[in-house]
């Protein structure tokens, strides 16, 4: 099917999608009022094909992944959506029916979400079909959850499982024997922000981000900002049943669960007399949390089993350069 201009193709895909604030499209800008008394919190994410989504990947998880990770962000600062702008580059000679499939899954998240497209641009490219997001969420005054703020004698907690993101490309890729759902592979293609978790910690996490470029990397982040380092224990890590299967086949996977990234679990500080806090947080949010390890004096993050053994790995996680 041959693609209507570009006023066309938003007319026909990306304005069933716009909220009041996009003023249906028609408009340069977006208006938009936050609730009162609360501070905006923003953040944007780019993905490209062949490097953040495998280029025949459904369009449809495509569109949510890409909502989904920036939701991420919000949810890392115990924010709320509020809504967003996209840009998309779409390679030339896309099918309609692909972009069709990419609104599809938008759609469905921002009734999950409760949020809605408040403008942005579309173009084409020769090159890799690249999109951009950027998220617009609100939190109350001076409680955003921060990077910053994490203190010797913290405990590590994380939410939900790690490793599946990472192990789930391999999966796609056949390199790693998937559960009959294809568990590994739906948790690469579609993450699991922690939006109730996230609010449910202000109060309580002292520092918080979430996990999408490894998990002892993004931990690094947490213990730089704090001037100190962070020890965990592998045992504690919490896995899926799927990853634990993977684990026992290869155990040679530790360091891609440790490493990996894709995961989009919230990562977070918590004093260690607040133990009781955060697990009634998470069982608020429905989310289960796990303390894995401490925050220490020094610097730099070790990873150890339960007989002491360093397991550390070479290399920490992701890097975009």
């Amino acid at each position: 099917m041959t693609l209507p201009g570009e006023f066309g193709l938003i007319a026909r895909h990306f304005r069933p999608l716009a909220g009041p604030g996009a003023l249906d499209l028609g408009d340069d800008a977006a208006l938009l009022d936050p609730p009162p008394g609360r501070t905006l919190v923003m953040a944007a994410d780019a993905m490209v094909a062949g490097v953040h989504f495998l280029p025949d990947d459904p369009p449809e998880t495509v569109g949510r992944k890409l909502l989904r990770v920036n939701l991420s962000d919000l949810a890392a600062m115990g924010a709320a959506p509020l809504g967003y702008l996209m840009t998309t580059a779409f390679p030339l000679g896309i099918q309609e029916s692909w972009i069709a499939g990419f609104v599809a899954g938008l759609a469905l998240d921002q009734r999950e979400f409760g949020l809605s497209v408040l403008g942005g641009d579309t173009v084409s490219i020769p090159g890799p079909m690249t999109l951009s997001l950027t998220i617009l969420g609100h939190v109350a005054p001076g409680q955003a959850l921060r990077r910053v703020g994490a203190r010797p004698g913290d405990e590590v907690w994380v939410s939900g499982t790690i490793g599946d993101g990472a192990l789930g490309l391999r999966a796609i890729r056949g390199q790693v024997a998937d559960d009959a759902a294809g568990h590994l592979a739906a948790r690469y293609r579609l993450p699991r922000p922690r939006l109730g978790l996230g609010q449910a910690l202000v109060g309580v996490a002292r520092a918080a981000m979430d996990v999408s470029d490894g998990l002892v990397q993004d931990l690094g982040h947490l213990a730089r900002a704090a001037g100190c380092g962070a020890e965990i224990a592998a045992e504690a890590v919490p896995l899926s049943a799927a990853a634990r299967a993977a684990l026992a086949a290869d155990a040679g996977l530790l360091p891609t669960v440790l490493t990996g990234g894709d995961d989009y679990e919230l990562l977070f500080a918590a004093d260690s007399g607040d133990a009781a806090r955060v697990t009634a947080a998470g069982r608020a949010a429905g989310v289960p949390v796990t303390r894995i390890g401490r925050f220490v004096a020094g610097q730099g993050v070790r990873v150890h089993d339960e007989s002491g053994r360093d397991l550390t790995p070479d290399r920490a996680g992701w890097s975009h350069f």
